[in-house]
């Protein structure tokens, strides 16, 4: 039975949001672009929460569109993270190269389980982080590199660690409204300066909390058996 074309956009809707989030990133690549990263990182984890609640609210899942939002996870935060690299240069540069090659082994992951069983730090989780840094050196006059250099290392392993990482605040966002309220913190850490290192401070000690609960509880895991012998 042919598609009405009524039928085919709204089957298609989570899908189009999934390239939506992508094809503003040009921006980065313009004269003058890097300006815009902030308000990219936002729109671009908001779109990503979007074509999820829209699949799920709208029954519209599809192996299809799975993969089309882990591509263009893949595509949009892989170039802001050599985005940020490109902008402050020299050993940035490689972190944020390194950290690019764990950001596609993480989507290979998720589109083919059985070849590498990451279940780690989600690629948004830097997207966020690398916000945060961002807007913490604006707020402060500090410069940001090394920072950032700690960030993108950090994820580069946690992003493909072979176990799952309990982080508090993501593991909580299960709903549209507690999406939607992750979002509102994003956009209030951008806006409202007062608030930023609270908000920033909130998702960093989630994140330190998760790889350390998770580091533990795999080190228990290994050491059991050896421990019962």
């Amino acid at each position: 039975m042919q598609q009405t074309p009524g039928k085919f956009v709204y089957r298609n809707l989570a899908n189009t949001a999934s390239l939506l989030g992508v094809l503003p990133l040009i921006i980065l690549f313009m004269d003058g672009g890097f300006q815009y990263v902030i308000p990219l990182i936002i729109y671009n984890n908001f779109i990503d929460d979007l074509d999820g609640v829209l699949a799920a609210k709208l029954n519209i899942r599809s192996k299809f569109g799975a993969d089309l939002d882990n591509v263009c996870d893949a595509v949009a935060h892989i170039s802001l993270a050599l985005a940020v690299g490109a902008h402050f240069g020299n050993f940035l540069i490689v972190a944020s190269a390194i950290a690019a090659g764990s950001i596609l082994i993480r989507i290979v992951s998720r589109l083919q389980p059985a070849a590498f069983a990451g279940q780690g730090s989600q690629t948004n989780e830097l997207m966020r982080h690398i916000l945060f840094a961002l807007l913490l050196a604006g707020q402060f006059n500090f410069s940001p590199e090394y920072i950032l250099a700690a960030i993108y290392l950090i994820h580069a392993v946690t992003m493909v660690v072979p176990y799952r990482m309990p982080h508090p605040i993501i593991d909580a966002a299960t709903t549209a409204t507690r999406l939607g309220l992750v979002n509102a913190a994003l956009l209030a850490a951008w806006l409202i300066p007062a608030v930023t290192p609270i908000i920033a401070a909130a998702f960093f000690g989630a994140y330190l909390y998760a790889f350390f609960a998770g580091s533990i509880t795999r080190a228990k895991a290994l050491l059991s058996p050896v421990i019962v012998k």
